[in-house]
C-alpha cells in the first residue's frame, strides 16, 4: 500500500461516503499494486455501485484531468500519495436529455 494519509481535494459526499471511498482506496492499495489503476479504479467503482447503486464512475491515475457532471452528494477526488481518485455518479439533466434524443436519432437515421 501507498503509505501516507488520504487528503480530499473536493467533495460533496456525506461524511459516511467519504469514509468509504478512502477506506476502499486503501483496501484496493492493500491488494493491488500502485501501477495497477484500472484495477484499483474497477475495484472501488464495483463496490460503490453494489453499495450505492450503478452508476459510478471511478478514474485513478498520477496524471489525469477532468470536468463531469456528477449526481448532487455523489463526488470525491483525493489523493493517496502520488496517486489521485476521482469518483463520481454521472447525471444527466432530463432536459437536456430530451433534447439531445432526437439530434441523436436524426444522425443515426
Amino acid at each position: 500500500m501507498l503509505e501516507g494519509k488520504a487528503i480530499v481535494g473536493e467533495t460533496d459526499m456525506l461524511h459516511k461516503m467519504q469514509q468509504d471511498a478512502l477506506h476502499l482506496a486503501a483496501k484496493a492499495l492493500d491488494i493491488f499494486e500502485a501501477t495497477e489503476s484500472t484495477d484499483i479504479a474497477r475495484f472501488i467503482k464495483k463496490d460503490f455501485d453494489r453499495t450505492y447503486g450503478s452508476g459510478w464512475q471511478c478514474v485513478v491515475g498520477t496524471d489525469f484531468s477532468s470536468f463531469v457532471t456528477h449526481c448532487h452528494g455523489c463526488f470525491i477526488h483525493f489523493c493517496v500519495g502520488s496517486l489521485a481518485i476521482l469518483l463520481f455518479r454521472g447525471a444527466v439533466n432530463q432536459a437536456d436529455e430530451a433534447n439531445l434524443l432526437p439530434n441523436f436519432e436524426a444522425l443515426h437515421a
